[in-house]
């Protein structure tokens, strides 16, 4: 048995990052990050939008018409 998580999310430590969605649309990144994580709130952002500086756990941010910068909780 392995002690990596399986892809049904069982993992004591999920996942925060998601660096394969670079290049992706704002559409197939909010798709797989809710699939992923259904409970966390993301939100497609312009880049040089001026945003809030405050760490939130339950929201990822996405940058520009495509995913440009590795999307991450914070």
């Amino acid at each position: 048995m392995s002690s990596t998580a399986d892809s049904k999310g069982c993992d004591a430590n999920p996942k925060t990052e998601w660096p394969e969605l670079v290049g992706c649309t704002i559409k197939e990144a909010m798709e797989k990050i809710k699939a992923e994580r259904p409970h966390l709130n993301v939100q497609a952002v312009p880049v040089g939008t001026i945003v809030t500086q405050e760490i939130d756990r339950n929201r990822v941010r996405l940058w520009v018409d495509i995913v440009a910068e590795v999307p991450r909780i914070g």
